[in-house]
């Protein structure tokens, strides 16, 4: 059995808004190609995205929301006719083949979960999904099918599992919480920057589930200007007694590498620190609880040149055991893709230091959050104390 396998076609690709939208999948290009060029990505360990069917995609999408998606990427339907679908507004413009393009990122999040769940590997990583925005019948901040919510609906019934996803972008994971949001067999655990100043607005710590679900949602968001001390010591502490509480059969994990203080849409304080860390505690509990299944995904990141290639390398050298990749950037990657891009590239896997002028209210802010993590825990803590 291989530890991982990395999913990826470079059909994947295809899913373009437009040249100037923030969602660019260049970064699987640069992802690929760093991992490549530290010798930690070998062609055998790549395997094809599928095309998810119509059937597969209908576990988390209505029907007739499928057919609009189908219809607006052929140009067969007007604004008017897609916009209350989500579809043809700011964040989530047509594209042509959409659907077919969306459908593909939903099946390379199935083969993630099919070599897993068989068998053929301990773990797999899908970098182009984690469009955790997406509903049932609309689109949503970028997101046209909700991968993770379909591979959730897809690992019940195929695999009959309790399924812990655990999403650390930046933006709450609205679409896969309220996706399960009643169902006892999935556990969502989203860290978050607070919705108060932040799309989509939701993701609170009252937010806890309902009807046989109540008490399997956990949500964690932090204040702006959120530091990696403070993220990290919620991130620790939040994994560690989810675990304990949910036991999982399959850990599900929403990569978004968004809440880096570069990021140009976020407010958060991150540095490459947390993207070392949170995969590390990932690994390490899914061995502890699922005998080492872990499906991973993409999700967020929108400084595609200095921030997503070195924070998504993180999830795949972890995944093989490898050491952290530390000191300096391959100079052939440097000087490949800084052709490419007027911002200068950092030279090395950690960031400059100092990053950025002191934060002047980071004792204030870990103090809320503190308080926001004793808050979004009491009920477990409750629980085990009684």
């Amino acid at each position: 059995m291989k530890n991982a396998v990395f999913v990826y076609s470079p059909e994947q690709l295809e899913y373009k808004f437009t040249d100037s939208h923030p969602f660019n999948q260049k970064r699987l290009i640069l992802t690929m190609d760093l991992l490549k060029k530290i010798n930690a990505l070998m062609d055998d360990d790549i395997i094809p995205a599928r095309m998810a069917t119509e059937d597969e995609i209908a576990l988390a999408h209505d029907r007739k929301y499928i057919e609009i998606v189908k219809q607006a990427g052929k140009g067969l339907l007007t604004l008017s006719e897609t916009v209350n679908y989500g579809i043809g507004t700011e964040d989530t413009p047509i594209f042509t083949n959409m659907h077919e393009a969306s459908s593909l990122l939903v099946g390379g999040t199935l083969q993630a979960v099919d070599h897993v769940m068989q068998g053929k590997s301990k773990h797999a990583l899908n970098l182009g999904g984690g469009l955790h925005h997406g509903f049932h019948g609309r689109a949503s901040g970028f997101c046209i099918y909700n991968d993770s919510s379909v591979a959730i609906h897809y690992l019940l019934k195929k695999y009959n599992v309790r399924v812990l996803y655990v999403d650390t972008d930046a933006h709450h994971g609205d679409g896969v919480q309220w996706a399960f949001y009643e169902n006892p067999n999935v556990c969502t655990l989203s860290i978050h920057e607070t919705g108060r100043y932040l799309f989509p607005g939701t993701g609170s710590v009252t937010e806890r589930g309902s009807g046989k679900g109540f008490g399997t949602t956990f949500n964690f968001p932090m204040d702006a200007f959120t530091e990696d001390e403070s993220f990290l010591l919620i991130y620790e502490q939040a994994m560690r007694e989810v675990f304990e509480y949910f036991k999982p059969d399959v850990v599900f994990t929403q990569n978004g590498a968004d809440a880096h203080y570069l990021d140009p849409l976020t407010h958060l304080y991150g540095t490459m620190k947390i993207y070392r860390e949170i995969p590390k505690l990932a690994h390490k509990l899914a061995h502890e609880y699922c005998d080492g299944r872990w499906i991973a995904v993409g999700g967020g990141g929108y400084d595609i040149w200095r921030v997503v290639p070195r924070a998504w390398s993180y999830i795949w050298t972890e995944m093989n055991n490898f050491p952290a990749p530390s000191g300096p950037l391959p100079k052939s990657w440097l000087d490949q893709w800084q052709k490419e891009t007027p911002i200068p590239l950092f030279p090395n896997w950690e960031d400059p230091n100092p990053l950025y002028t002191a934060v002047p209210r980071k004792t204030e802010i870990e103090e809320r959050n503190a308080k926001m993590l004793m808050k979004a825990l009491q009920m477990i803590r409750r629980e085990q104390s009684i």
